[in-house]
């Protein structure tokens, strides 16, 4: 059961469609990733929505699969996610990563007892988690352990620090803007991942297989299936530190004004990061693209006179404030409101950032129970299920209690008065 009180199922559909609604949703995620800003905006990598549905339940099992295939025997174990009708599985294993695993490499499944499942899966113990991701990461990383983060890094500690302070500042005032909006989120045991390479080159290096030829152009993104921000020591950059002379101390990002993006770029991840893990939204579920992105935005706004980098929540944001004055066309809310198809087309991506941004901002401000509403409704959508253009526009509806051409009138009013 999720925060919304939605129990989890299975699905009676063969792995291989369940693998098509997945590589579906991927390849939007990696599409969104070709179409950032100059510099340095990035975009969610794999989907970009959205959190575990498990999160808060204890009803599920944890299982043991004994696998077999072309690269030898191995066991692995945690809660199915989903379950085709050919037995193959979507597993959610302890270190948060989702697998789908085929039936024909599963030579044998057991379920453990309550004790073992509180052991093995909810483990939160810092320290063996850290050990883990040590083992797993190449030589070199340490990590840096805070309230609700571990940062792995190879580049310096200050820098670390600086990133795991801006994430714990923005974690509480998330959990504090929806519980005082009034939507109770899961508050999760679980420590979220960060990873920092030392330099752009390594982490090109190591996100190759999941970017593709995108990591070349984003600083960070938010890994769908391994539930991890991932990103490098952005002070090595050129474009704040032309002359070279390798890593600085995180708080010199301040000096710089193309540093406002970079920043946001870290809080956008991280609020998706949050999302994904507070009960807010389902992994792998339908969430429209405008409301996931645009509630990253809506939290990103950095702020260059705050010693802090980022100045909280709600703020106007500026590029994006001003993107959609000269690009906002007609129409725009009902398109995105049925699909997102339009977000995977170059010439037309950016402007429906800001289009999101601004419909985001505008219905927070004016109709957040409204919003609020749309959340519980979206956060019942069940993993891998999908949403006809039909579907999404009646719970649209159903929220908001008007149509899409109507609040368009209503947003551009509110637009012209944004200063």
């Amino acid at each position: 059961m999720n925060a919304f009180g939605v129990e989890e199922s299975r699905s009676t559909r063969p792995l291989e469609i369940l693998r098509s609604v997945i590589l579906r949703r991927v390849a939007k995620g990696r599409s969104m990733l070709h179409q950032s800003q100059p510099r340095y905006q990035s975009r969610t990598a794999l989907a970009m929505y959205v959190t575990l549905f498990v999160l808060g339940s204890q009803s599920v099992a944890v299982e043991i699969f004994d696998l077999s295939g072309p690269d030898g025997a191995r066991t692995v174990e945690g809660r199915v996610v989903v379950e085709g009708e050919d037995g193959g599985v979507l597993l959610e294993q302890a270190d948060e990563r989702f697998e789908l695993i085929p039936a024909e490499l599963i030579q044998s499944r057991q379920t453990r007892s309550d004790s073992e499942d509180e052991e093995s899966l909810h483990d939160h113990d810092h320290d063996i988690i850290s050990q883990r991701l040590l083992a797993e990461l190449p030589q070199g990383f340490e990590v840096l352990q805070t309230k609700h983060y571990i940062v792995c890094f190879d580049t310096t500690r200050g820098y670390a620090q600086w990133c795991a302070s801006l994430f714990e500042r923005l974690h509480d005032a998330f959990q504090n803007y929806w519980k005082q909006a009034g939507l109770e989120l899961v508050k999760s045991t679980r420590p979220h991942i960060v990873v920092i390479f030392s330099t752009k080159s390594r982490y090109v290096e190591e996100s190759a297989d999941e970017l593709g030829p995108a990591a070349e152009n984003v600083v960070g993104y938010y890994n769908l299936m391994s539930n991890r921000v991932v990103t490098f020591d952005l002070t090595g950059m050129d474009l704040l530190n032309p002359r070279g002379g390798g890593s600085r101390n995180g708080l010199e990002i301040l000096r710089s004004p193309a540093a406002a993006g970079l920043v946001a770029t870290l809080v956008h991840e991280a609020t998706h990061q949050m999302a994904f893990n507070c009960g807010m939204h389902q992994r792998l579920a339908p969430i429209p693209l405008w409301v996931s992105e645009g509630l990253a935005m809506y939290f990103e706004t950095p702020d260059l006179e705050s010693a802090r980098g980022w100045r909280g929540v709600g703020q106007i944001n500026r590029p994006r404030l001003d993107h959609w004055r000269t690009h906002h066309r007609a129409g725009a809310i009902e398109k995105m409101m049925i699909s997102d198809e339009l977000f995977r087309i170059p010439r037309d991506a950016l402007d429906l950032y800001a289009e999101s941004w601004a419909l985001t901002y505008f219905l927070l401000k004016t109709r957040k129970p409204a919003f609020v509403e749309y959340m519980r409704i979206l956060g019942q959508k069940p993993s891998l299920s999908e949403d006809s253009s039909q579907q999404r526009r009646e719970d649209f509806h159903a929220a908001f209690g008007v149509d899409a051409s109507e609040l368009e009138i209503m947003l551009e009013r509110f637009m012209t008065k944004v200063r």
